[in-house]
C-alpha cells in the first residue's frame, strides 16, 4: 500500500506529532509498504534543494517551506505551495495520513479531495489550548476558530482516529463525525526497566536522592512551573530532559533542579530508567506519550486527571491522577512515592505491565487495519 503521510512535525523535532510519525512511517517501512512523509522543513533537517526527497530515513520525506511560530521558534508553520499535491502526483498514494492536521494538513485534505484518495486524520494536538495559550488576547474566539478549521478539516476526512476517550469525546462534542480510538504505541525493549544506569544516578543526584524525572519539551503548555514545590523537597532531585522557549524562566525558577537539554536515544531509555519516578504535569496532552515511555522503563508516574493521562495512568496501581491547575496535588503524590520505596516498585512493575499490549507493531496494525477499510469503502463508493 501506498501512503503519503502529511505531518505537521516531523524529525528533528523534538515533539509528539513528529515521533509518531516517524514510528508509524518505520512501521509502514517494515511491513512492505510504501510510505512519503510531507513535512515542514526544520532547523537541523537536511537540505535539498526545492522539490527533491530526503531520504535519510529509508524512504521519501518532502520538506516544505514553514515559519517560525512567533514566541517559539522550534515550532514551524509550513507554507504549502503546491509541494503537497506535486507529492501526492507522483507517489500515486492508496491513502493519505494527515498527522495532526492544520495548516499542512488543510493542503493535504485539499490536494486528496482533488486525486480522489481517502483521507485518514490523526487528531493529535489540543489546538485549541494552544489557541488559549500563545493567542490570549483572542480568548474564546480563538479557541472557536481553531475548533471551527479542525472541524472542516476533520469531517472532510474518511475517517478521523483519536488518540484517548477525553480527546474522542472532545471531537464528537464539536461536531466531527467517523471517529475512532486510536491510541499510540511504545517500544518496550528500547524503554526498559534494565537499562537502569548507577554511574549515571550518582551524576544526577547525591547519593540517596531519590530522582524525579520530567521529560518534554519546556513550552507553556507543559506547566513545568507547578513542578517547582517538587524540585524544593529535602532528598529529591528533580531532573528536567527537554528544550523550549521557558527554558531560562523555569531554570531561573528552580533553581535546585538540573536541567539536562534534550535527549534522544539510548542515552534517553538510561536517564528514564534511572528515574525513581516520574511527573508530567501538562494538562492538555491528548494521549501522553512519556507517560507510557516511563511506565515501560518501570516508573510510577504522575499526571493531572485530564485528557489522555485518564487513559494511561490506573490511579493507585500504576501512580497517581492530580487535579489538574495550582495546588499541591505533586508535591503531595511525590512526598508518598519518595518515602516509600516499595510502593515505588509496586507501582513501577504495575506500570510495565499495563504496556505489555501497546508496542507500536500491534498499534501500527491497527492503523494499517483503519487504512485498509477506508480504502475499501472509497471503491465500494466509485463503484456505486
Amino acid at each position: 500500500m501506498r501512503v503519503v503521510i502529511v505531518a505537521e512535525a516531523f524529525a528533528p523535532q523534538l515533539n509528539g506529532v513528529a515521533h509518531s510519525v516517524l514510528r508509524t512511517a518505520e512501521h509502514l517501512l517494515a511491513r512492505g509498504h510504501s510510505p512519503l512523509v510531507v513535512a515542514p522543513a526544520s532547523r537541523g533537517a537536511p537540505r535539498h534543494r526545492a522539490g527533491s526527497d530526503d531520504r535519510a530515513y529509508g524512504y521519501p520525506v518532502v520538506r516544505v517551506p514553514s515559519l517560525p511560530l512567533p514566541g517559539y521558534p522550534e515550532v514551524r508553520i509550513a507554507v504549502p505551495g503546491r509541494r503537497v499535491a506535486d507529492a501526492l502526483q507522483r507517489h500515486r498514494p492508496h491513502v493519505v495520513h494527515l498527522a495532526g492536521p492544520f495548516a499542512l494538513g488543510a493542503a493535504g485534505s485539499a490536494a486528496a479531495r482533488r486525486a480522489g484518495v481517502p483521507v485518514v486524520a490523526v487528531y493529535q494536538t489540543d489546538l485549541a489550548a494552544y489557541a488559549r495559550t500563545y493567542l490570549p488576547v483572542a480568548g474564546a474566539a480563538g479557541e472557536r476558530l481553531a475548533w471551527h478549521r479542525l472541524r472542516r478539516i476533520h469531517a472532510a476526512a474518511a475517517r478521523t482516529l483519536a488518540p484517548s476517550r477525553s480527546s474522542l469525546a472532545a471531537l464528537t462534542a464539536h461536531g466531527i463525525p467517523r471517529i475512532h480510538l486510536w491510541p499510540r504505541g511504545v517500544d518496550r525493549d528500547r524503554f526498559h526497566p534494565g537499562h537502569r544506569d548507577e554511574g549515571l544516578r550518582r551524576r544526577l543526584g547525591a547519593p540517596g536522592d531519590v530522582l524525579v524525572g520530567y521529560v518534554g519539551r519546556l513550552a507553556p503548555e507543559k506547566q513545568v512551573h507547578r513542578l517547582a514545590e517538587v524540585s524544593r523537597l529535602p532528598g529529591v532531585r528533580l531532573v528536567v530532559v527537554g528544550d523550549g522557549p521557558c527554558r531560562a524562566r523555569l531554570a531561573a525558577a528552580m533553581p535546585d533542579a538540573l536541567f539536562l537539554g534534550p535527549r534522544t536515544g539510548p542515552e534517553l531509555a538510561r536517564l528514564y530508567a534511572s528515574f525513581d519516578l516520574f511527573a508530567h504535569p501538562g494538562p492538555f496532552e491528548t494521549f501522553g506519550q512519556t507517560l507510557q515511555e516511563a511506565m515501560a522503563s518501570g516508573l510510577p508516574v504522575i499526571a493531572p486527571a485530564a485528557g489522555g493521562p485518564l487513559d494511561l495512568v490506573l490511579p493507585g496501581r500504576t501512580g497517581f491522577l492530580v487535579p489538574p491547575g495550582p495546588g499541591p496535588g505533586f508535591r503531595e503524590a511525590v512526598e508518598r512515592l519518595a518515602h516509600d520505596a516499595d510502593l515505588r516498585g509496586t507501582f513501577g512493575r504495575a506500570g510495565r505491565a499495563a504496556v505489555a499490549e501497546r508496542g507500536w507493531e500491534a498499534v501500527g496494525d491497527r492503523l494499517v487495519d483503519h487504512y485498509r477499510l477506508v480504502v475499501a469503502e472509497s471503491s465500494a463508493t466509485e463503484r456505486t
